[in-house]
């Protein structure tokens, strides 16, 4: 079985940018062997609302949307719609100050990439 190097951010919610708080709500899988990027997002509004009960849980799904979006690339990345996998990954983990955040980058081995995604949100995020 081959084993490909990928990367992947956890992608976060600071509600209160200002406060610093953070929680993470997703991961983006990136694997340049398979031409693979993809986002896994599960956000908890249990504890978005403990951190800010007045969060703007809607706008916070929409750019969450977006993440996923660009992932996919397409027409519906906006921008990204003709960018390979590898630059949409790159534009999606530069830092931001903004509500959603993506965190630092980390590497690893895999044979399959979209199970590595699977899995890295049921370990990082749920």
């Amino acid at each position: 079985m081959t084993r490909d190097v990928f990367e992947y951010a956890l992608v976060r919610v600071v509600p209160r940018v200002e406060r610093g708080e953070q929680f993470n709500v997703g991961v983006v899988v990136y694997c340049r062997a398979k031409a693979f990027v993809a986002a896994r997002i599960h956000l908890d509004e249990g504890r978005l609302r403990a951190l800010d009960p007045a969060a703007d849980v809607e706008g916070i799904r929409a750019a969450l949307g977006a993440v996923e979006r660009i992932c996919e690339g397409g027409e519906a990345a906006g921008q990204a719609e003709r960018d390979d996998a590898g630059r949409r990954f790159r534009w999606l983990i530069a830092p931001r100050s903004t509500v959603v955040q993506p965190g630092p980058v980390h590497t690893g081995l895999t044979a399959d990439p979209g199970a590595e995604a699977d899995r890295l949100l049921d370990l990082l995020v749920r």
